[in-house]
């Protein structure tokens, strides 16, 4: 089914990825397929409520995870462009298989992302499971995209302390999963919250994604709604028919007004070599700063500002300089008198 250019398929993915999409087609695949694991029958572990989930889940048995990993892996390695990038979650039961399979494609491993999430299997005779893997690979052959700053700006301070964007982007993410008690829902639904912050670092607006295991919708929900061009597979014809009324209504960008602005600071500077004189003016103001009774982070934050340099740069000046090992100089009071007078 089409639907505002979008495109919606109950076929298998393998299939459908022959049919549907042309090699080299797609800059960016989001996908979560089965874990291979008895999913059909998860709520006899897991002690969940599953009147409100939508029957149908298809599972792939353990016997069968190799060949099916390898073969829609590989489907998925010709439809990516190049430069194209792909995100596969995973449990760790048939990690192996999903990690073999890459590998015997072009594709290159840029992260391997650790997602760890709220209310694990509680367990008495083993630590608890509450984390599932992101592997992020690339197809080689073009600049992949990355978008730096799409969520907070390089010399954005975090809620507590250090950068706000190099916390953002390491690979240990704690996200939780969504709960929507007494709503329908899908048996294993990626939440909002983790699909966003993927589609922003790795897509542009226009750009086609991609989901070979829809499940719930949710990748094509949060891909359209960001104003990203969709195209997914779903196996199970009740859980496609239960969600195909939705997505007939999703309004392109959406979500766009909701998202947060990073604060994108001048850098104007960036790369350029410090001068002498620079670094002799950025020691001072620093010296200053502190004299002033302020941290060294907000000191440093500030100087990224007036000097127009990103806060490495100014730490990595300000570390051979050497200002960073003097002790602070102490803010006088009143008519005190400096304590190294001799």
């Amino acid at each position: 089914m089409d639907a505002n250019g979008n495109a919606y398929y109950n076929v298998d993915c393998i299939s459908g990825a022959q049919e549907f999409l042309e090699e080299g087609s797609v800059d960016l695949i989001i996908t979560d397929p089965p874990y291979g694991i008895n999913g059909d029958q998860l709520h006899k572990h897991y002690n969940r409520n599953e009147s409100f989930v939508i029957d149908g889940y298809v599972e792939i048995p353990k016997q069968e995870y190799g060949a099916f990993s390898h073969a829609w892996i590989k489907e998925a390695a010709r439809v990516l462009k190049p430069g194209g990038q792909i995100f596969i979650v995973s449990g760790y039961t048939n990690l192996y298989h999903v990690l073999d399979a890459l590998r015997t494609t072009d594709l290159q491993e840029i992260n391997h992302i650790i997602w760890k999430y709220n209310f694990g299997v509680f367990t008495r005779t083993k630590f608890v499971s509450s984390h599932y893997h992101i592997l992020f690979y690339g197809k080689p052959g073009a600049k992949r995209m990355f978008n730096l700053e799409c969520r907070y700006g390089t010399g954005e301070s975090a809620a507590i302390a250090g950068s706000a964007n190099y916390q953002d982007r390491e690979d240990v993410w704690i996200i939780n999963r969504e709960y929507k008690p007494g709503k329908e829902k899908n048996k294993n639904e990626l939440p909002s919250a983790l699909l966003t912050k993927l589609i922003q670092y790795c897509s542009n607006e226009g750009d086609l994604v991609a989901d070979f295991f829809m499940g719930g919708f949710s990748t094509a929900r949060v891909a359209v709604g960001l104003n990203r061009r969709f195209i997914g597979f779903e196996l199970s014809e009740r859980t496609f028919s239960s969600r195909l009324e939705t997505v007939k209504h999703l309004v392109p960008g959406a979500l766009l007004p909701d998202q947060r602005q990073p604060l994108l600071l001048p850098i104007r500077n960036q790369g350029l070599p410090w001068s002498a004189e620079e670094t002799a003016q950025l020691s001072q103001r620093y010296e200053e700063m502190m004299a002033a009774g302020n941290g060294k982070r907000e000191s440093i934050d500030k100087l990224c500002v007036e000097f127009e340099r990103g806060y490495w740069s100014v730490l990595k000046a300000l570390k051979k300089s050497g200002t960073l090992e003097r002790p602070p100089a102490r803010k006088a009071k009143g008519n005190e008198l400096p304590l190294n007078i001799s």
